[in-house]
């Protein structure tokens, strides 16, 4: 499977900060934005992931991330030039995709809790596998009006999918996260862009809907799912991962300790990238996951993301 992380748009919701770097290059406290859905991708054993962004902001994201090989990742460029809807990510990386299934991030989500990883390993498998031609991750919201919402039966086959309705048929926000078979690129590519002029990314989800191979998977209690549009939703993210690193010891989204533990990268590897970010705290976990990894103290818990 194929990655792709779209990080395009203007931040216009966290002017002025936005007015001189991408929105999914701040800080959400210890890292940049982005570290939080290329580990998504990654804790789902993809390593070929293209980013698309802005031809202003691109260069900013070649500086941090390169080519991704230090991670064991083969990481590539494409431009959106302008905020043309979601499902666009499919029509400019569709060389990217190839014949492969493929799986979308938007680079301001973020998700934590226990099990992702087989959460994310038993989607690809199903689509893999032709059980499922679409899986979305639902997430349960007070005020699902705000959202697009998804309903789906006791076996998560998707019944229903409906943007900002005013009586939802569900509390199942959709999540920014999609992962569909090959025909998404044939589906996106005949899409006609919507009234606001763009191309949907729920008009992708309705024809897998209507072909009945679309599946919902819950993000239930004890799981996170945070957005980062606002000023206020940015601060209660920072906040969110500060609490829980300090209080647990650990570094959600650390994308140099889940390559070593998915097995891209090599503990000595790991350690290295560590020790060029020794003078902080970042460098420092990473050093000590690195050697506590090759002496064979290992939890597995600690790269549930």
């Amino acid at each position: 499977m194929k990655g792709i992380i779209l990080a395009g748009g203007s931040g216009t919701r966290l002017h002025p900060i936005t007015r001189a770097v991408s929105k999914q290059l701040l800080p959400v406290y210890d890292k940049p934005m982005i570290y939080y859905p290329l580990s998504v991708l990654m804790l789902a054993g993809i390593r070929e992931v293209l980013l698309i962004s802005t031809p202003h902001d691109l260069p900013q994201f070649r500086r941090l991330l390169g080519d991704g090989a230090e991670l064991g990742l083969a990481i590539s460029y494409a431009e959106q030039a302008a905020p043309n809807g979601l499902a666009e990510a499919f029509v400019i990386g569709a060389d990217h995709v190839g014949s492969d299934p493929a799986a979308l991030v938007l680079g301001d989500n973020i998700f934590h809790g226990p099990g992702f990883s087989g959460m994310l390993s038993g989607a690809i498998a199903d689509i893999e596998a032709g059980r499922a031609g679409c899986a979305l991750f639902g997430y349960p919201v007070r005020d699902p009006q705000r959202y697009g919402v998804a309903e789906a039966d006791a076996d998560g086959r998707l019944l229903s999918i409906e943007e900002k309705p005013e009586h939802p048929r569900s509390n199942r926000a959709v999540t920014g996260l999609y992962f569909y078979d090959n025909d998404v690129l044939e589906i996106a590519a005949g899409l006609s862009p919507s009234p606001r002029g763009e191309l949907e990314i729920t008009d992708v989800n309705r024809a897998y809907l209507q072909r009945g191979t679309a599946r919902l998977l819950d993000l239930g209690r004890g799981f996170a799912w945070l957005d980062t549009g606002t000023h206020e939703s940015l601060l209660e993210a920072g906040e969110y991962v500060r609490v829980l690193e300090n209080r647990q010891g650990i570094r959600i989204a650390c994308i140099e300790e889940i390559a070593m533990r998915m097995g891209f990268i090599d503990p000595t590897a790991a350690y290295a990238l560590g020790e060029n970010q020794a003078k902080s705290g970042y460098g420092e976990y990473v050093m000590d996951v690195a050697k506590s990894y090759a002496a064979g103290n290992w939890s597995p818990r600690r790269h549930e993301e």
